[in-house]
C-alpha cells in the first residue's frame, strides 16, 4: 500500500494500491521531492473497473477525487490501455515528426475553432497569462521549443483533421483514431469515478462528455543547445495550468517517454517538483473547466516541462545538447455546447459560486485565440 500525496493541513488521508509491475527504482524516484507531504497518488483503476457494487467503486472514486482536490494530479495504473497500444502510438508519432518540414508545413494549424494540424517550433507560447499582448511578447523572447500535431474527432462536419499522406506515414491515421477512442473510454471511466466521489450520480457527466469534443496532441521536443534554452523565461514548455487546448477542459491524459521532464507546482510552497514517468501509468491532471465546474473544489495545478540533463556531443564541446523527448497528451473536454456552471454539491452558504456559466466552446476558443499567432 502506498500513502497518497497530501498537501499540508489536510484533515484526512487515504491509501491506494501501486501497480505490481512498477519498478521499485522508478517509484522511489517519484517519492523524492522538496516537500515530503506533497506526493502524486498512484491509483489502481482496476479496482473501479472490476467493481460490482457502488460501494466498491466509491473506494476508488474517493481516491481519485482526493487526488484532484489535494494535488490536481494522479498516476493511474490499471487503466485498461495495453502497453503495445501506447508504444504503437509513440512509434507513429515519431515517424510523423521525422517527415521533412515541407511535408509537415502543408498540414499547418490554422484556426482556433478547429485546433487541428501541425504547429512548428516557436509558434506557440504556453503561459498562465490570458493577455494576448503579454503572450506575444513572451513568444518573441522565449518561444516554447517543441513541435506538435493536433488531432480532433474525425467525423466533425465543420472542422477536418489534417492528415499526412498514407504513403508518408503508413498506419498513422488509423493508429491515432483508435488511440483517441481508447483514451475517450478512459476519460469516461474517470469522470464516472469523479461523479461518485463528488456525491453525484455515476452517470452525471455522461450526456455532457459523449460528443468526444477532445484533442489528441503529439509532442516532439528536439535536441537543443543548452545556451539557447537559458534565456530569461525559457523552458521546454512554459509553466501553465492552461496551455494551448491542453488543460482547458476536464482532464488531460499524459503519456511520457522515459526522458520525462514534467514538473508540478506544490500549491503550498509554490516550488516545482518532478512528476517522473512510471511505466504502465498515465499521468492525469484536472483541467481548468473541471476546476471551474467544481467551483475549485478540484484543483487545476500549475505545471511545466523542463530541460532534461544536457549531454555533450563530443569531448571538445563546451556546451551540451538536451536529448530528444516525446510525449502524447489527450485533452478531454465536455461537449462543445455544454454549459459549465457550478456543480450542485460544490457550493453552499460557506462556499459561494465563483464563476459565471460558460460553454465549453466559448471558453476554449477564447483561450486558443490568444495562445497562437
Amino acid at each position: 500500500m502506498f500513502s497518497t500525496m497530501l498537501t499540508r493541513g489536510l484533515r484526512s488521508s487515504w491509501k491506494c494500491r501501486v501497480a505490481p509491475h512498477v519498478p521499485r527504482r522508478s517509484l522511489a524516484t517519484v517519492l523524492q521531492s522538496t516537500d515530503a507531504a506533497f506526493r502524486i497518488p498512484i491509483i489502481d483503476f482496476n479496482e473501479f473497473r472490476n467493481a460490482t457494487t457502488i460501494s466498491e467503486k466509491r473506494k476508488t472514486a474517493d481516491q481519485v477525487v482526493n487526488g484532484f482536490k489535494d494535488v490536481g494530479f494522479i498516476y493511474l495504473s490499471g487503466h485498461g490501455i495495453p502497453e503495445p497500444v501506447v508504444n504503437q502510438a509513440f512509434q507513429k508519432s515519431a515517424e510523423f515528426f521525422r517527415l521533412p518540414s515541407s511535408a509537415k508545413d502543408k498540414l499547418a494549424w490554422e484556426d482556433p475553432r478547429a485546433n487541428r494540424g501541425y504547429v512548428q517550433i516557436g509558434r506557440e507560447r504556453v503561459t498562465q497569462s490570458s493577455d494576448a499582448d503579454e503572450i506575444a511578447a513572451l513568444r518573441a523572447t522565449a518561444p516554447d521549443v517543441k513541435e506538435t500535431m493536433e488531432i480532433g474527432r474525425d467525423w466533425d462536419a465543420t472542422w477536418k483533421n489534417r492528415w499526412p499522406q498514407e504513403k508518408d506515414v503508413p498506419g498513422f491515421k488509423q493508429t491515432m483514431l483508435d488511440f483517441s477512442q481508447t483514451c475517450h473510454e478512459v476519460h469516461t471511466g474517470v469522470m464516472r469515478s469523479i461523479a461518485l466521489g463528488l456525491d453525484l450520480d455515476e452517470m452525471f457527466f455522461e450526456d455532457k462528455i459523449n460528443e468526444q469534443f477532445h484533442n489528441l496532441r503529439l509532442l516532439s521536443y528536439p535536441p537543443v543547445k543548452t545556451s539557447l534554452l537559458q534565456r530569461e523565461g525559457q523552458s521546454r514548455a512554459g509553466a501553465h495550468s492552461v496551455t494551448a487546448w491542453e488543460d482547458y477542459g476536464t482532464l488531460t491524459l499524459l503519456f511520457q517517454d522515459s526522458v520525462g521532464g514534467l514538473e508540478v507546482q506544490n500549491p503550498s510552497t509554490k516550488l516545482f517538483q518532478p512528476a517522473q514517468p512510471i511505466p504502465g501509468t498515465i499521468v492525469i491532471n484536472a483541467g481548468d473547466l473541471l476546476a471551474r465546474w467544481s467551483n475549485d473544489v478540484l484543483r487545476s495545478t500549475l505545471h511545466r516541462v523542463v530541460l532534461p540533463p544536457a549531454q555533450k556531443v563530443a569531448d571538445t564541446d563546451t556546451e551540451g545538447m538536451t536529448p530528444a523527448r516525446q510525449s502524447i497528451a489527450f485533452f478531454c473536454n465536455p461537449n462543445g455546447g455544454a454549459e459549465i456552471s457550478c456543480l450542485p454539491n460544490c457550493y453552499g452558504p460557506e462556499r459561494e459560486k465563483k464563476y459565471a456559466p460558460v460553454t465549453t466552446e466559448e471558453y476554449i476558443v477564447g483561450r486558443l485565440s490568444a495562445t497562437y499567432h
